[in-house]
């Protein structure tokens, strides 16, 4: 079986859409870590093709804070008002889809969470230890799962050592009942390691365990998405920040 693992999508409708296109009929499910919206100008379109396509949808804070079950207050000034007017825009059918999900998942040997397995909804895991903490709280998993940070990571644990970083394009991490992993695909729609293409990662299974994991890039219409944040009277730092990746 084949996974399709995406994060952090941020209503940035084009970013999602070349993902797909890109992978065409090349994988059996589609998982999503959550943040499906925020930030970006096309949340309802977002929310319908994960409602439609996804078999697994995760809650992130950015979801949360739409929803108004976070508080917008513990955002910065104008991330909170990016989430208001997504509250305001999102349908209602797009508002009880996302009203049902939660922040983790466990499918076979693979534990997802939008953040981390400790704090499902605003832990940062950004390097080996934080990673090491995280594949330690959920012991049972062969494979842990995480977005939030927008940036693509991977980190090993053979016996009491773990060791990774950031991941680039194409890095491939071969798993066999040795080795755990822990994995983020980055972000589809708002990456922020200096690489401004979607940023994404399959899972290749064999039964219920994870074998292997492939990071993977690619290129989409980043002026475009930028237009319709400011079209759209969203600040105009999330149009800028797609253009570079940052």
């Amino acid at each position: 079986m084949r996974a399709l693992v995406v994060s952090d999508i941020h209503g940035n409708l084009h970013a999602l859409q070349a993902v797909l296109e890109a992978e065409g009929d090349r994988f059996d499910t589609l998982w999503c870590l959550g943040d499906t919206v925020g930030y970006g100008a096309r949340p309802n379109e977002c929310v319908d093709i994960i409602r439609e396509r996804a078999t697994v949808t995760l809650a992130g804070n950015h979801d949360l804070a739409v929803l108004g079950t976070v508080n917008v207050e513990r955002f910065g000034a104008d991330a909170a008002r990016a989430a208001r007017w997504t509250r305001e825009v999102l349908g209602a059918e797009q508002e009880a889809f996302l009203s049902t999900l939660a922040s983790t998942a466990t499918v076979g040997l693979v534990a997802m969470a939008h953040a981390s397995p400790r704090d499902p909804v605003w832990e940062y895991v950004i390097d080996g230890p934080g990673a090491a903490i995280a594949l330690a709280s959920v012991p049972d998993a062969q494979l842990v799962l995480v977005g939030h940070t927008h940036v693509p990571m991977s980190a090993r644990s053979v016996g009491d050592r773990v060791t990774g970083g950031h991941a680039p394009a194409g890095r491939e991490e071969n798993l066999d009942a040795a080795v755990r992993l822990f994995a983020n695909p980055g972000s589809v729609g708002q990456p922020r390691d200096g690489d401004s293409r979607a940023s994404y990662l399959v899972v290749d299974s064999d039964e219920d365990r994870p074998v292997r994991v492939e990071f993977r890039r690619v290129v989409y219409d980043t002026a475009l998405s930028a237009k319709e944040i400011v079209d759209a009277g969203l600040p105009q730092q999330f149009a800028d920040r797609l253009l570079f990746g940052m």
